[in-house]
């Protein structure tokens, strides 16, 4: 059972699932009563069924971090998958500056550094759907100047 800690009412279903008389179903179309429930969810805060994102935030979240997986498992399983495929060009070619084999060079620099640049664009895409739908991260504040975090004694 999940935990509904978002701000959503569950007055519609009644008696064991079946729908109360006076809450007719939509057939599946928001109603703009299930829009407001969406503009007041606590987004950062709520569950995430991977198959079926329950909102608009999550769906595009979802998106850039499948997409952003895709291309992570391409760069890094791409360049060893093709050495077993073409074991033949990926061995004997070599990186012209460095002259290391093809495959050397893609799995020892181009993997990592591919990881740090999907890093650097997932910030930046969830910097800007962020910003999309509104939602603000703000800094924790400050230890009191007089507070000792270390457990050591103030003097």
């Amino acid at each position: 059972m999940t935990d509904n800690t978002s701000r959503e009412r569950d007055d519609a279903v009644t008696d064991g699932g079946r729908a109360s008389d006076d809450a007719a179903t939509d057939g599946g179309v928001a109603s703009a009563g299930a829009a407001q429930t969406h503009r007041d969810t606590d987004y950062l805060s709520e569950e995430v069924n991977l198959l079926k994102p329950s909102t608009a935030y999550m769906r595009d979240h979802l998106r850039i971090v499948w997409a952003g997986f895709i291309v992570w498992a391409l760069a890094v399983f791409g360049p060893v998958t093709l050495t077993m495929l073409a074991p033949g060009p990926m061995t004997t070619t070599t990186v012209p500056v460095l002259g290391f084999p093809l495959h050397y060079f893609l799995v020892a620099f181009g993997a990592p550094t591919s990881a740090l640049v999907l890093a650097a664009v997932y910030a930046r895409q969830r910097d800007k759907l962020d910003d999309k739908y509104g939602i603000e991260h703000t800094a924790a504040e400050p230890a009191d100047s007089g507070s000792v975090d270390d457990g050591g004694q103030q003097g």
